[in-house]
């Protein structure tokens, strides 16, 4: 297969050259100019926002050309494997790629409790309202130690992790940016990650080109343009994690044939879609996967995924070879999504293999002048 996925200049790429300017191992190759950037300039305060959604061709579709995002986007890169929240997240603030850190969609097959777990939620697939304290219990075999952890335990500097959730979260956009402001001027040298749910959220409800998406947009651009204007000694990165596509669904309740075959749920992704199959439908699902959906979705078994480092190269997580099942059905030129009982049905997805949904912004803005 073709991997769209450039791992010499993705998402970990960018994050292991955050490791790298704050003295951390990195396992993966840097981005030399943002190196340079940080080698010559020596900023105090290296800020990482990330924008959930706000893809790169999509941000070139709703901004003019004199806006502040785009005045000093550098260039586009890709996401990682599949292009979705849960990898690309866990891959910039890691600095690994998803076969390592095993954060490998929103629903993942976890092989030592035998469950297909939503991993952001704590819970069985379709069961959001339960924790599932098996999966509590053996949580740690995913990689959980982020970049912002490792800074703090070797103690020279000082980091901090931002989100609209959990222990200490911000209240709204204006808050996380106030925040960010007041962190720029601590002493020292220190690293600021900051996650952003939208445009994402609503981009799930209304699509990428929606007025109300565009808003979004346009207003985060505002923001962190006012934001910039009031810091210094500072390198402010704002990038994303993946774009969005308008989609179709198809019902596998539908189509009991293909239901049969498979020992357990569909996993990884909507439009990445793993499929685990009964050992005596091993020689038939892939004919009649193709007969029905191969005109929406490339079929891949489990050979080719691993030999063709979909999910980037590195030493794979021990949940991995079981997490990614038989196959893994993508969605490369058509808008469809694969649900079955337990999905969410949305209107506007990602984690295929359009330009849309794979390419990201790396915007970078230098206040060290």
């Amino acid at each position: 297969m073709i991997v769209k996925n450039n791992y010499n200049e993705c998402l970990t790429n960018l994050a292991c050259s955050i490791r790298k300017y704050f003295g951390l191992e990195y396992k993966h190759k840097t981005l030399d100019y943002i190196d340079k950037l940080l080698e010559e300039k020596k900023p105090e305060n290296v800020i990482m926002i990330l924008f959930d959604g706000m893809g790169s061709r999509i941000l070139d579709r709703t901004l003019n050309k004199d806006s502040f995002f785009l005045k000093h986007k550098i260039k586009e890169i890709t996401s990682v494997f599949p292009a979705t929240t849960t990898a690309a997240t866990t891959s910039i603030r890691t600095g690994l790629n998803p076969i390592e850190h095993g954060w490998l969609g929103w629903n993942v097959y976890i092989k030592p409790i035998d469950k297909t777990i939503t991993l952001f939620k704590n819970c069985l697939k379709g069961q959001a309202e339960t924790t599932c304290e098996e999966f509590l219990k053996i949580k740690n075999k995913l990689v959980t130690k982020t970049i912002v952890d490792e800074i703090n335990e070797k103690g020279s500097h000082y980091a901090r992790e931002l989100f609209p959730f959990g222990d200490n979260c911000y209240s709204d956009l204006d808050d996380m940016l106030a925040t960010i402001e007041k962190e720029t001027k601590k002493e020292g040298k220190k690293y600021i990650y900051a996650y952003d749910t939208e445009p994402d959220f609503s981009m799930h409800d209304f699509c990428a080109d929606s007025d109300i998406v565009k808003e979004k947009i346009l207003l985060r651009n505002n923001k962190v343009e006012e934001l910039c204007s009031k810091i210094s000694n500072s390198v402010v990165i704002i990038v994303a994690d993946h774009g969005h596509t308008k989609v179709d669904h198809i019902y596998l309740n539908d189509y009991p044939e293909i239901l049969n075959m498979l020992e357990r749920t569909t996993s990884i992704e909507q439009r990445a879609v793993s499929f685990k199959i009964k050992e005596e439908y091993l020689n038939v699902f892939e004919t009649k996967f193709n007969e029905l959906f191969g005109n929406f979705f490339t079929l891949y078994d489990k050979k080719n995924i691993i030999h063709s480092e979909l999910f980037g190269d590195g030493n794979p997580n021990e949940l991995f070879n079981d997490a990614i099942g038989d196959y893994i059905a993508i969605a490369e030129n058509s808008n469809k999504c694969l649900i079955t009982d337990g999905d969410d049905v949305l209107a506007s997805h990602h984690a295929g293999y359009t330009d849309d949904e794979i390419y990201v912004p790396l915007i970078v803005i230098d206040k060290t002048i």
